[in-house]
């Protein structure tokens, strides 16, 4: 009896002995992605102690929403912390944290905001393989998303946890090549208000020479076939039908668009670059002019972009020791004596810049603030408005981002001043300072409300003249930022239509940067046809953030697909919605103007999965032609479901159009 209980306390130390914990900061953090900033060990990701609820940890990971971390789970046993948004911000954050095994949720803590105490995680492991680790923005951008990790570790016996990279797909080319036949592509319908100028760019594909006529044109308008421009100006309002064709050696065709001259621009959504994803603050007067040159060189106008847009960066900023931005390009009076804001000496001639990019056949965007300084910096329209505005015309500028950045200050001392105002009529207050301003130029200049969808801008934007609105905070290219974005735009669906767009910020394929060096996307092939199938569906403004000096074959394809170009500038307008299946594995249709219907099967699983959505839950009857948008192939036709097999974090993005009709 003596000799078993022996042989018994041994066996147990021996298991003891081999026991291990590894902090979950141990791991290798390169593999970690997250929205902004790097991982703090023992620290918050602004570098400070890590506190919760103004609980102080001693050891974790401070991280930034949108973050992700896939974990090779190997012999853990256990996973271990106590999580939240970390008290360092000086304005409250919201996050989420998920904990996944092997595709299936472990852990979801729900929103969780500065202040808030710390939730426990304590799970089992027995059994997984893979444990994904993830924080989102809980649908409200990434702004002030600090997310603590805080004693988090594994216990393990044998192999410890290890971090992995994550699967990189082979990017795979499913846009075909242009075909030579002609084909007519972009927006089909245009907006104008009555005697402002008209530029309208009609964008063909084929082998060339082409042969491109317009006809049936309202008084004041003329088409320049060797430019392919449409201009001029309508004084008579009204809903105008004209016919534009094209014809080349391999055949023709021809397509019908409208142009209303009355009260509303943007009858589409806005198709361009900006220029902040990539250059950032580093934006000058070169890098705006080899966009617009790039736009041409590699024939993204004749696939329907139109846009060339100056982000932050090309104003001054203010003199003194306490100027805003310390940038010395940008140092200089802001305005002349006239009140005239200037720009930098890195746009050392705006009416220049702009007519460079209108002899393109293309529109020119600019930025601004409500507040004194711009995020970046430089100077803002605060009390300068309808000189602004006027100026802006006067360049030739067809396109105003309104970015609220350093106003919050001005919110404050209104909402002190005018304790009774609602919050609404505060933050539509400096947008409709603005709004009048537009409205007394000659010039149609396109509104773009950015204030990051507080408030639901998406009930209001319309009021203010917004052709459309930012529905969340600034977009990283990453898997978290974009997917949290992306597949959170229902709310605001219903506000979606002809001349008013709700806008989930800029594409983030390519090479991007945020400021003088540039570096390719982290989102994956997969999640880059998820990125632009997902902004298609939702009618969604598309301006590329991308060097367009540095286009690779594959983000070409992306971006000129025609078939899902039509998709977002279908002329009815409709936001796609969820119609079946659930966060991880779901369907969004869109109907479109033609009665056809416009589906997405998107998985954001780790592994692949099959996805099927039924005539019943789209609202069908009888048999479908299906179409593969992405390949521009007929995949045949379906009776009362369709099912298809999608990679992970992938989409399959199709057309239903019912069978034995034309397509």
């Amino acid at each position: 009896m003596k000799i078993t209980l022996a042989l018994t306390s041994i066996a147990l130390c021996s298991s003891l002995a081999i026991a291990d914990e590894l902090r979950l900061a141990g791991l290798d953090l390169t593999k970690l992605e997250q929205g902004w900033g790097k991982p703090g060990i023992d620290k918050s990701v602004d570098g400070h102690a890590l506190t919760i609820g103004k609980t102080s940890f001693t050891y974790g990971l401070g991280s930034h929403a949108d973050a992700y971390l896939l974990i090779d789970v190997n012999g853990a046993t256990r996973f271990r912390a106590k999580v939240g948004a970390d008290d360092e911000v000086d304005r409250p954050g919201s996050v989420e944290f998920i904990v996944s095994g092997d595709g299936k949720t472990l852990f979801r803590s729900g929103t969780m905001r500065t202040g808030d105490a710390a939730k426990q995680i304590d799970l089992p492991l027995a059994g997984t393989k893979k444990l994904l680790l993830r924080v989102t923005d809980a649908g409200d951008g990434m702004n002030y998303d600090h997310a603590d990790w805080a004693e988090a570790r594994f216990d393990y016996t044998g192999a410890p946890p290890q971090a992995l990279e994550r699967v990189i797909e082979p990017a795979v080319i499913f846009t075909p090549p242009v075909s030579p036949m002609p084909r007519i592509n972009g927006a089909r319908a245009f907006g104008a208000r009555p005697g402002a100028p008209v530029l309208i760019y009609v964008p063909v594909t084929g082998e060339k020479p082409i042969d491109v006529k317009v006809s049936d044109l309202p008084e004041g308008l003329s088409f320049d076939p060797e430019r392919h421009v449409i201009s001029g100006s309508v004084a008579r309002p009204g809903t105008y039908r004209i016919s534009v064709s094209a014809k080349n050696a391999r055949g023709d065709t021809s397509k019908s668009w409208r142009i209303e001259i009355g009260d509303k621009l943007s009858l589409t959504p806005p198709m361009g670059w900006n220029s902040w994803n990539v250059w950032g603050m580093a934006i000058d007067d070169a890098k705006v002019r080899a966009a617009a040159d790039a736009f041409v060189s590699a024939g993204l106008i004749d696939h329907g972009w139109t846009y060339i847009n100056m982000d932050d960066g090309w104003a001054r900023t203010g003199e003194g020791e306490d100027r805003p931005n310390k940038d010395k390009s940008m140092f200089g009076p802001v305005r002349d004596a006239g009140g005239r804001v200037l720009p930098n000496r890195k746009f050392p001639d705006m009416h220049a810049l702009t007519g460079y990019v209108h002899a393109r056949g293309l529109k020119i965007g600019i930025y601004s603030s409500p507040g004194e300084w711009t995020c970046g910096g430089v100077a803002g329209s605060l009390g300068h408005e309808a000189s602004d505005a006027a100026t802006f015309s006067d360049w030739g500028i067809d396109y105003l981002k309104y970015d609220w950045c350093s106003y919050g200050r001005e919110y404050d001392r209104a909402r002190r001043a005018n304790p009774d105002a609602s919050e609404r009529v505060l933050r539509m207050a400096p947008y409709v300072l603005m709004r009048d301003a537009l409205r007394a130029q000659q010039r149609d200049i396109v509104y773009s409300l950015c204030q990051y969808g507080d408030n639901q801008v998406w009930e209001w934007g319309a009021d203010v003249d917004g052709q459309l609105w930012r529905t969340t905070g600034d977009i990283s290219d990453s898997w978290g930022s974009m997917s949290s974005i992306g597949f959170r735009q229902e709310k605001a669906a219903p506000h979606a239509g002809p001349g008013h767009w709700n806008d989930p910020d800029m594409l983030v394929v390519g090479k991007v940067g945020w400021g003088p060096n540039v570096r390719p996307t982290r989102l994956t092939p997969n999640e880059q046809y998820t990125h632009i199938s997902l902004w298609a569906m939702s009618s969604a403004p598309m301006l590329i953030g991308c060097d367009l000096t540095q286009l690779d074959r594959f983000t070409l394809g992306l971006l000129t697909n025609d078939e899902v170009i039509d998709i977002d500038q279908d002329p009815l307008g409709k936001q796609a919605t969820r119609v079946a299946g659930d966060e991880v594995h779901s369907v969004y249709a869109k109907p479109l103007e033609d009665g056809s219907i416009a589906i997405g099967l998107f998985n954001r699983d780790e592994e692949p999965a099959t996805i099927s959505v039924s005539w019943h839950d789209l609202g069908l009857s009888g048999a479908q032609r299906a179409r593969d948008v992405w390949s521009q192939k007929d995949i045949g036709e379906r009776v009362d479901a369709v099912s298809e097999t999608v990679p992970p974090h992938g989409v399959k993005l199709l057309k239903l159009t019912p069978a034995g009709t034309s397509k």
